[in-house]
Formats: C-alpha cells, structure tokens, sequence
C-alpha cells in the first residue's frame, strides 16, 4: 500500500507541477474600464440532457441572471459524451455571448481521459465561477457487517478482491474516486461499471456489488430506511445535502477528499471585463435564499466566488484525479 500511495502522490505532484508551469489562469484579471455587455442573448450551453443536475443548475440561475444584464439569458441543452459536446461547442465559440455550465470532469480531466478530445480543458476555458457543490457519498449494501464506520470499512477490506464496487462508467468521478479511496483506505474491490447511477443503485440494493461512490440525492431515501449503510460524505465536513453523515474522514480515510461540482466557464477569448460582469452577476444571484434554495432542491449547495477559486479548483481537482489517472493507466472515450 505505501508503495501504492508514493505513485500516486508522485503522479498527483508531476500532473501539478505540469500545470503551475502552464497555466495562466494567474495572469487572466479583467480590465477596469467597463465594457457594454452583453448585447444580446446570453447562451448557457448545458452538456445533458433537460431535468439533469446540471441542466437544473443553469435553469436555477438562468432567469435572476437575465434581470441583472438586461438581456435574456437561454438555456441550452447539447448531450453526450459526458458533457464534452457541450464542452467543445464552448470553447470554440467566438460570439462572445456564449457560455457554459459545465461539470468538474469537462474542465479538469478530460484531456488526461481522451487526448482525442478538441479541446484543452486548461487552455481554452476562461473560468467564471462555480454554481454549485455536491459530495459523494461513500455507501456499502445492507448486508455490510458492523455497525460503525470503520467496521464497516473493514469488512470490504477484509472482502479483499472479492469485493466489487460500481460506477456509472470508465473515467467517471466515481471511478476515479474510488480508485483514489482505494488507495488511501487499504481496500481491493474490483470495479463493475453499469451503464448509470440507477443502474449502480440496483445493483448495491440486490447485493451485486458491495460499495460506491454516490450522489446523496440518490442514496439518502435508502440510507434513512436502513436499506444501506453510509460511511460518509467524500467533503471535508458534513454537508447540507446529506443530512448528519459524516466526513470519510472520520472513519480515518485521508486524502480522498472529493466533490462534484458545475460551474460558469467561457471561451478563453472571451473579454475579460464581460467575464468579471458575469461573476459579479452569478455571486449576486446564487447568493439570495430562493435561488441558493433552489440549488439545494435539485443537489447542489451554492458556491459563489471569484473565478480565481475557480481556476485553482480546477487545478487542484486535475491534480488529484490526474494522479489517478496516470498510476492506473485509465482511458475513456467520452
């Protein structure tokens, strides 16, 4: 296992490394002079399908930020390949009306996954701001024995291989999560992707497979009905959006911090000025109770911030799950 965490540390530090020395997110400030924008429609293109975490987040700030730059703000859908349509079309884009409310693997990871992807999530993105956070929830069947955490925790890893945890796909954050708790909480299960996370949540109540890393809108109803036992949330601290569990930290899991996030991006291009408008805007507005309110309904705790926070977000986050990424060799063709 030490052997293990020093790859994946030395694989986290070289993704890092690579990235300080790129990146110029540090230098990107917005002019002081004032700019008149926007001039027309605003497009938040959206890379799922209406009625996804995501399309749920535009749609939540969509309306309060119309009414802030006096223009109508539209929500776009442009499904599949786990966002990266919708990813691609942003980063191109040279209207300067266009932008996106993508997800942390469109902007981090992609590239690492898919070199083949026409976009370069560290180049060609200028950050806005994030939405919204949610953790994971890291879950084990009802059949788990123990009744704490931590023996719960050590009955999958004395289940040795013979475990099987599931995801919704190669490459998705519930891999890449758990590929990452496993080496930081001394457990071996195999991974069984299923085709999505309703799929993974039938699979965990039938006792196909033992754990996974879930959205607590999801597994919360089967948690409070004692059908799945939770070892915590993957956030540093508790969370609004998981009731009383507690951080995996608490079970003695360390550095597998993760959460899942959407945020406001632009193309690189785009004018400085009228990206400092729009992170002015999305602060104001996910900032108020109902629409902060409406985020917690559909899964997300609002995040508002500087789009400095969100360009070291994206850093760190490509670090971490770049790490990963590396030491297992883990490719995805989305």
């Amino acid at each position: 296992m030490t052997t293990k965490r020093r790859f994946l540390e030395g694989a986290t530090a070289a993704v890092a490394a690579s990235l300080l020395a790129k990146s110029s997110w540090a230098q990107r400030t917005a002019p002081v002079s004032e700019v008149t924008w926007p001039t027309k429609p605003v497009r938040i293109l959206v890379g799922f399908p209406a009625g996804a975490s995501p399309d749920l987040a535009a749609r939540a700030i969509a309306e309060p930020l119309s009414k802030i730059l006096h223009q109508p703000v539209l929500v776009e859908n442009k499904p599949g390949a786990s966002g990266n349509i919708a990813a691609a079309l942003v980063a191109t884009a040279t209207d300067e009306h266009t932008i996106g409310a993508l997800i942390n693997g469109n902007l981090t990871i992609a590239k690492l996954l898919n070199p083949s992807l026409p976009f370069d999530p560290e180049k060609d993105f200028a950050p806005i701001g994030l939405i919204g956070s949610t953790p994971l929830v890291l879950v084990v069947s009802g059949s788990a024995a123990g009744r704490t955490a931590a023996e719960q925790l050590l009955w999958v890893r004395n289940l040795g291989t013979g475990a099987r945890y599931g995801t919704p796909g190669v490459g998705t954050v519930g891999h890449l999560g758990m590929e990452l708790l496993k080496s930081r909480a001394a457990i071996t299960p195999q991974h069984k992707p299923y085709p999505g996370n309703p799929q993974v949540m039938a699979g965990l109540l039938a006792s196909e497979i033992q754990l996974a890393l879930l959205p607590p809108g999801l597994v919360m109803p089967h948690i409070n009905s004692g059908k799945l036992n939770a070892i915590g949330v993957t956030s540093p601290e508790r969370s609004q959006l998981a009731g009383e569990l507690p951080s995996i930290r608490d079970a003695d899991v360390r550095g597998a911090d993760l959460e899942i996030w959407t945020a406001l991006a632009a193309p690189a291009s785009m004018n400085k000025a009228a990206i400092a408008r729009l992170n002015a805007a999305l602060t104001e507005v996910i900032s108020t109770r109902d629409v902060s309110a409406a985020l917690l309904k559909n899964g997300w705790q609002a995040q508002p911030g500087p789009p400095e926070a969100l360009a070291r977000r994206m850093r760190a986050d490509t670090a971490r799950l770049g790490g990963v990424i590396i030491m297992k060799n883990i490719h995805s063709e989305s």
